[in-house]
């Protein structure tokens, strides 16, 4: 019960603090349960990050169900995913609240205009130790170098992911490959058959099974979640406009925690509480059955050669892209001297005196409210 109890307190924590994606909320674990807690080394937390980029669906959340089960178990992974989309939620419900009462988003821009320069600041500071063990070898180096310049090609991020992987699987067994010709097939993560149908009237079943269908197939960034939700609920369905939607996205980008939560706004303008509920247990679903499913496997993988190759290779591209999807959110973050100030501060204050990550995102909104009001 302890462990379970140190689970849902750390998660809680996270949830509450973790703006900025899934690279935030993942350099925040690493920094929590790796290096303070030691609940997991860094080899183990690197395969956990695999193990999330093989199953569709938010790779942060479902990096905290993976910590969570190896900490107390299967109730260790409700609590953990539960926990850290907790305060996300019910943050989401009160400004989808707001929205529907007065029709336009509250001004929450000035909170990250001072916390993005801190999270870049973390991501790379995670970044730089989990390297070390990602990058490994002389397959690993090239494969890594590699994904990170064809991702700024515009090459699909699921399809470097697996190219790697089964790249470094194959060349480090080359000597077990006699005759045998190995066929791989990828599964296209749109184009689902299911709900093709149009619709007009709104209801709440086809909305649960609508996000059902996404938390099922969703692989990738943000961007892929906005073509999902454009496709269904404004194209097909027409039940909201573009800029209902690109409300959504904004309120799932301001507030900490898993981007999933766009479900939960758009499930409240569309359906209230009821709907908002739903949709959200829709979307989220999936991701507690494949963690369920792949967790106990992590260590087979990691025994086998084959697959421990396989994980190997896509451990440095997940890392890899992690740091692609770092500098274009610090193009974006670390925009005026001001911020570069931060940034540099937070680095600093990481590397060299260990600061608690927590307190540097609470000074980072303090500055932007600070810089808001006094400009």
């Amino acid at each position: 019960m302890q462990k379970l109890t140190e689970v849902a307190k750390l998660f809680l924590k996270l949830g509450s603090i973790a703006f900025g994606g899934p690279a935030v909320q993942i350099a925040l674990m690493h920094d929590e349960t790796v290096k303070k807690r030691k609940w997991l080394n860094d080899q183990q937390f690197l395969d956990l990050i695999g193990a999330t980029n093989l199953i569709p669906g938010p790779n942060g959340t479902e990096m905290a169900m993976h910590i969570g089960s190896l900490r107390a178990g299967s109730r260790g992974l409700i609590a953990a995913g539960i926990c850290l989309a907790a305060p996300a939620i019910l943050i989401t419900l009160f400004l989808a609240w707001l929205y529907v009462r007065f029709g336009t988003l509250t001004q929450v821009k000035w909170l990250l205009y001072g916390i993005k320069p801190v999270v870049i600041a973390i991501i790379l500071q995670a970044l730089w130790k989990l390297g070390q063990k990602a990058i490994k070898d002389t397959l690993t180096a090239p494969a890594a170098l590699i994904v990170f310049v064809l991702y700024f090609i515009g090459v699909n991020e699921i399809a470097l992911l697996f190219t790697a992987g089964f790249a470094v699987m194959l060349i480090k067994n080359i000597w077990q490959l006699q005759k045998h010709t190995m066929c791989i097939s990828l599964i296209p993560t749109g184009g689902i058959g299911i709900l093709s149908q149009a619709v007009v009237n709104f209801n709440l079943p086809l909305l649960f099974f609508i996000f059902l269908k996404i938390g099922a197939v969703w692989y990738g960034s943000g961007y892929v979640l906005l073509a999902f939700l454009r496709s269904d609920f404004v194209e097909r369905l027409g039940w909201l406009t573009d800029r209902q939607l690109l409300d959504a996205i904004a309120i799932g980008q301001v507030t900490p925690g898993p981007l999933f939560t766009t479900a939960t706004f758009i499930g409240y303008i569309l359906g209230g509480v009821k709907g908002a509920l739903l949709a959200t247990l829709g979307i989220f679903l999936p991701s507690f059955i494949f963690v369920a499913i792949s967790n106990p496997l992590i260590p087979r993988i990691r025994s086998s050669p084959w697959a421990s190759g396989l994980l190997d290779g896509i451990n440095a591209a997940a890392l890899s892209l992690m740091a692609a999807v770092t500098w274009q959110l610090g193009r974006s973050s670390i925009t005026d001297p001001f911020t570069i100030l931060i940034f540099v501060i937070s680095f600093i204050l990481l590397v060299r005196f260990k600061i608690n990550s927590t307190w540097l995102i609470t000074g980072g909104a303090l500055i932007g409210l600070l810089n808001t009001v006094f400009r």
